[in-house]
């Protein structure tokens, strides 16, 4: 089995909506993976983008220091998604870094990992799966988060504007 998924207590859990009521007034977000957790933090930003009209940007955490870290200060959330994987030691680094800088840290982290409490971080927990998996885990609470900002914001996020629904011309 590739992984062990407790369905109920992980969609029943409100992590993402806590964290979209404290930071829905923000201005800007920086979304930070590493490995296969880099696409996931780029859709993560795209998805913020799409539904709440965020300005929102999807970076490799490993390139952090070479232009994101500028724009880390106290009022810019940046969020990491940093489960369990062979990059795991070197995300929770750069996640010292932003705390060191008095960012707003959140977290996309593996049930029960130990390494995040000692960070000041609002934290979304995913299940623990194999790190090929685990991206489509890692991808729900950004949708969830995304969506619950857009509400918070008070925006109709079942149409959202200048979208198309399909891609008609080529």
């Amino acid at each position: 089995m590739l992984c062990r998924i407790k369905l109920l207590p992980f969609f029943l859990a409100l992590m993402p909506f806590a964290v979209a009521q404290k930071h829905a007034h923000a201005s800007s977000f920086l979304f930070l993976g590493r490995g296969y957790n880099f696409p996931v933090a780029l859709e993560g930003a795209l998805k913020l983008k799409e539904i709440s009209y965020i300005h929102a940007e999807g970076y490799p955490a490993a390139e952090m220091k070479h232009g994101p870290i500028a724009l880390v200060d106290e009022n810019l959330p940046v969020l990491f998604v940093a489960t369990k994987d062979a990059y795991h030691e070197k995300v929770v680094s750069n996640m010292q870094e932003i705390n060191a800088r008095k960012g707003k840290l959140i977290g996309v982290v593996t049930e029960g990992d130990a390494s995040m409490k000692m960070l000041k971080a609002d934290l979304m927990e995913v299940p623990s799966a194999d790190e090929i998996i685990a991206p489509v885990l890692n991808v729900i609470p950004l949708q969830l988060l995304s969506y619950y900002i857009g509400i918070e914001r008070g925006l109709d996020v079942d149409r959202p504007r200048n979208l198309a629904k399909s891609v008609t011309v080529e």
